[in-house]
């Protein structure tokens, strides 16, 4: 009868783990799938406004400049680069939402691409004619020089497709006059020039005033015949300075720059003519010094990379494990960690990302215990993470690995135990240790990216060569949450003192007011409008973003000596 009974209480025991184990499963399954649906929204949203930035001016100004026998930007471009070559674009949200006064700058009126002209890798810069004529205006010199910047640390070869009104004067003020204005771009030529980095210019439209001077100081320059001229000033303008009356072909145009002046070195018959004179020249240089950093035959990830949809939550607040992301991102799913049971808030690990190998510091999301058996809340950077992070970074300086940081950080962790144990020392060492690194550093932006969390794991103030964000991404001094309660209050103060009555229905409506304000600056498409980073990328091509970031690193050796200078140990 004892014997009968413990064989009915194992099986109700057994009956009742096996429910247990359906019922988190099936929770489990459930989750996953709002994650998902949530995900791959946001990658839809995203693939929808890139079909936006894409048409530029608009179709309308797209099909007056075919009728004048132009391509557009893009379709230079796109016939420029190998065909069914990869290549990634750089700051494709530039100006969003920004000059609506003036009728907005799509893309910042220039577009950007890294990518492979006779195989060889180089960037391309176009100015889009379509909007306001090419015009500068802020944030398309923001953008060039971001471009240049990315030329210059890879040592890459850099294309100008030049089509521009130059500086959109109502806005001169803004693009004229300071260090990182339109006048840093002609200093950058001769800086490049002096350097060795190729520069090719190809006047394909309007190139005037200041403007004139970026394709003379390439190496070699292009003109479109009939379609481009190039001069100091047009024919407008030199009527009311000097009374000469003179066309701008004849002022500038491509017969009177190659065949009387000399300031052009080539006369291009249409657009294409000028784009394969372009690659022939391209594909003549020679081969370049090399970093020499690591790589073997790559290998795709073993673990399905679209489960990452499903793996971030919905929710911000919500835990996961970082490493199921990594498992989506390396080569064969596999990665060496570096102190793995110590400082677990960070993740720091050896790994391979298209045959490259790279070193990876990655914000954990999961609430970890400790050994002396305490909590460590996901996404906070305690002191002996920052101290974990900091020797790994200088471990990869030492091996020449370049770093990958994966950000979906809250910050570092506050209150009388951490401020006694050294917080702010310890987070020092790690800033100081990313802020000295002389390895490339590449950074991807997958969840929250808030206050000194955003400096600690490399923002763009730290010199990423390549900045990236998911369309999950928030970035940020703090949550849209924890800044509305903080403004409500100094709001709500202010009003109480001014002898107001707040309510719960009006604090309410502050509350919210304000919040969806905080909600839209903290947006990755407000980073993206700004150049704070790259681009918005679907997270299935952050792979690619990482791998060609690295082989554009690989052009420039690197001359100086990993040093953390004077920090407290």
């Amino acid at each position: 009868m004892d014997f009968n009974r413990s064989l009915a209480f194992l099986f109700v025991q057994e009956k009742a783990n096996f429910c247990k184990f359906a019922i988190n499963t099936l929770y489990m399954d459930i989750n996953f799938n709002k994650n998902e649906d949530h995900n791959k929204l946001l990658v839809a949203e995203l693939k929808k406004r890139l079909v936006k930035v894409k048409l530029g001016g608009g179709q309308k100004r797209i099909d007056k400049h075919h009728e004048k026998g132009k391509m557009t930007a893009r379709e230079r471009i796109d016939y420029l680069l190998d065909p069914k070559s990869k290549s990634i674009e750089i700051g494709a949200f530039a100006g969003e939402d920004m000059y609506e006064e003036h009728g907005g700058c799509p893309s910042g009126g220039v577009v950007v691409k890294i990518g492979y002209i006779q195989k060889k890798q180089c960037i391309v810069v176009a100015n889009d004619a379509t909007v306001k004529a090419g015009a500068w205006f802020p944030i398309t010199g923001k953008k060039n020089l971001r471009a240049q910047e990315i030329s210059i640390e890879n040592r890459l070869p850099i294309i100008y497709l030049v089509d521009s009104a130059g500086v959109y004067l109502p806005m001169q003020d803004e693009i004229f006059p300071d260090k990182e204005h339109f006048g840093r771009i002609f200093r950058n030529n001769a800086v490049m020039s002096s350097m060795g980095i190729t520069q090719i210019s190809a006047v394909m439209g309007s190139c005037v005033a200041g403007g004139a001077y970026l394709p003379i100081m390439s190496d070699e320059a292009l003109i479109v015949d009939k379609t481009g001229s190039i001069f100091l000033a047009g024919s407008y303008l030199v009527k009311a300075a000097i009374g000469e009356t003179i066309d701008n072909e004849t002022l500038g145009g491509a017969t009177t720059h190659c065949e009387i002046s000399g300031v052009i070195d080539y006369k291009a018959k249409d657009d294409k003519d000028a784009l394969d004179t372009i690659k022939n020249i391209v594909g003549k240089i020679g081969d370049f010094d090399k970093a020499g950093y690591n790589r073997i035959e790559a290998s795709k990830p073993k673990e399905k990379e679209d489960e990452i949809f499903g793996i971030l939550p919905k929710a911000r607040n919500e835990q996961y494990d970082m490493k199921e992301i990594l498992k989506r991102i390396v080569d064969n799913s596999e990665f060496d960690e570096y102190k793995e049971g110590y400082g677990q808030s960070i993740i720091t690990a050896y790994a391979r990302i298209d045959g490259w190998a790279v070193g990876i510091v990655a914000n954990q999301r999961k609430i970890v215990k400790t050994k002396k058996g305490e909590m460590q809340f996901g996404g906070v950077i305690y002191s002996d993470s920052a101290d974990k992070a900091t020797r790994f970074i200088a471990n990869c300086n030492q091996k020449k690995i370049p770093l990958v940081f994966l950000q979906d950080v809250t910050g570092f962790m506050v209150g009388s135990k951490s401020e006694h144990g050294g917080i702010i020392k310890d987070g020092a060492k790690m800033v100081n240790a990313v802020s000295n690194s002389v390895v490339p550093k590449f950074t991807i932006v997958i969840g929250n990216s808030y206050g000194a969390g955003n400096y600690a794991m490399c923002g763009k103030a730290y010199d990423p060569r390549l900045i990236a964000a998911w369309p999950s991404a928030e970035l940020a001094v703090m949550s849209g949450n924890s800044a509305a309660k903080v403004l409500m209050q100094i709001e709500t103060a202010s009003l109480k003192k001014k002898g107001e009555e707040i309510t719960k229905e009006k604090e309410a409506e502050l509350f919210n007011k304000i919040k969806s304000r905080y909600d839209k600056q903290i947006s990755p498409y407000y980073a993206a409008a700004r150049i704070w980073t790259d681009g918005v990328i679907d997270p299935l091509d952050t792979r690619t973003w990482i791998s060609m970031g690295i082989e554009a690193a690989n052009h420039a050796p690197i001359e100086k000596k990993f040093n953390l200078g004077v920090i407290q140990v």
